[in-house]
């Protein structure tokens, strides 16, 4: 009888062991297709696997943001509780609790539970914006900066988020001075924020006192931050306000260079502001600023080289603020073999409202340090600040009319005449 036994036992042994490897499979399979899932499809990926609680946040979260069906909460409530059993530790688990207690009016229980939330992991991204909102709300402003700078070091795309209440945080004595400090010592949020600021008429008021004020900190304005404000006032025709801060930002170093045009001599230092040179990405020449030391054949300034191709458009740009009067443009050039088969001049143009003054052209051929002068004014009408440029008359790129030759401008200075 024992021998006869023996094979069946084997073979029932091993049908055993074949059914245990099956399931094992079948839940390796599950899970790790659950884990796939999880965030596409997470009502899949929990039915694949119940435990998965990255796909149990997920639905739950998905639920909860579905703007077309209002969500049971005392289901999704459950499921989190259920979830929260085998996942103690899992601060997500107190936010999602948390955040359903807030949506059913039970507010301090829900700041109870985000807290716990925030006590077990203190970047856990809703306790923290829910945390953010309570303090601002609360009149902590301090505080809610703090919070904010914990949000946006571990969740920088989360700015749009939390860029509505800026201004309102920095409208208080107290939050101003919170988020002061925080990008003087150099926040990795403060672009984002005067980006941010650029935006509206107020909001360009605070990002211009924050420039001002960090000039003593030991993360002072740098050039970026600076352009985008400037740029800002420009585009919200705030004109006056922009020009100011251009020359607040000048470094004693350029505060030499400043005139009605900054930078006459075209020395080798661009800072991009637009009251700055500005060398615009135009095909068919090169443009290069050099020192009279540096320069070719000892010639300093504006060196523009034609690539024998057509040329539209404007090579050169400056913001300048004139203020009604008479003036004289002048030009120091110099020229090889120069042939310009549309012209090529300076034009000052009024920004707003938009409309040319004046221009003059550039002379064709081969010379040295020519002398050119305009004179032009700046009626008693409205025009806070005009757009010097230098272009050609081109409007299609025509083979037929193709540039060649070298341009050196030296100087372009301008001066007011007396009455």
């Amino acid at each position: 009888m024992m021998e006869q036994a023996s094979p069946l036992m084997q073979n029932l042994r091993r049908s055993v062991v074949w059914s245990i490897a099956s399931v094992l499979v079948f839940l390796a399979s599950s899970i790790g297709l659950s884990r796939f899932l999880e965030t596409e499809k997470p009502a899949v990926s929990v039915a694949l696997d119940p435990f998965n609680v990255d796909a149990v946040i997920s639905e739950i979260t998905s639920d909860l943001n579905d703007a077309n069906n209002a969500p049971d909460l005392d289901a999704l409530l459950a499921r989190a509780r259920g979830a929260l059993a085998f996942n103690l530790a899992d601060a997500r688990l107190y936010s999602l609790i948390g955040e359903i207690k807030y949506r059913q009016g039970e507010k301090v229980q829900a700041y109870q539970l985000f807290d716990q939330a925030r006590k077990l992991s203190k970047t856990e991204i809703h306790a923290l914006q829910r945390s953010i909102g309570r303090d601002a709300e609360s009149g902590d402003l301090s505080k809610a900066v703090s919070e904010i700078d914990i949000l946006l070091r571990r969740w920088p795309d989360q700015f749009s988020a939390i860029a509505e209440g800026m201004p309102r945080i920095l409208s208080s004595p107290e939050g101003y001075q919170a988020v002061l400090t925080a990008i003087s010592a150099e926040a990795p949020w403060r672009a984002s924020l005067f980006a941010a600021l650029g935006k509206t008429t107020e909001g360009l008021k605070l990002a211009n006192r924050l420039l001002l004020d960090l000039t003593g900190s030991p993360a002072p304005p740098n050039s970026s931050e600076l352009t985008r404000v400037i740029n800002d006032y420009i585009r919200q025709r705030q004109y006056e306000p922009a020009y100011r801060l251009f020359l607040f930002s000048l470094s004693d170093q350029e505060r030499r260079l400043n005139g009605y045009i900054f930078n006459s001599t075209f020395e080798p230092v661009s800072s991009g502001k637009p009251f700055d040179w500005q060398i615009r990405d135009q095909s068919g020449l090169e443009v290069a600023f050099a020192t009279s030391q540096d320069g070719v054949e000892g010639e300093g300034g504006a060196t523009i080289r034609f690539l024998n191709t057509p040329v539209k458009n404007t090579a050169l740009q400056q913001y300048i603020a004139l203020p009604p009067g008479s003036y004289k443009i002048s030009l120091t050039a110099s020229a090889r073999n120069l042939k310009l088969p549309k012209e090529l001049f300076w034009s000052i143009r009024c920004v707003d409202p938009a409309g040319e003054i004046t221009r003059f052209n550039i002379q064709e051929g081969t010379y040295n340090r020519q002398n050119l002068s305009h004179d032009f004014s700046i009626g008693p009408d409205a025009c806070p600040v005009q757009l010097l440029t230098l272009q050609t008359a081109a409007i299609a790129e025509s083979w037929r009319f193709r540039y060649v030759g070298t341009l050196v401008m030296h100087k372009l200075s301008i001066e007011r005449l007396p009455h």
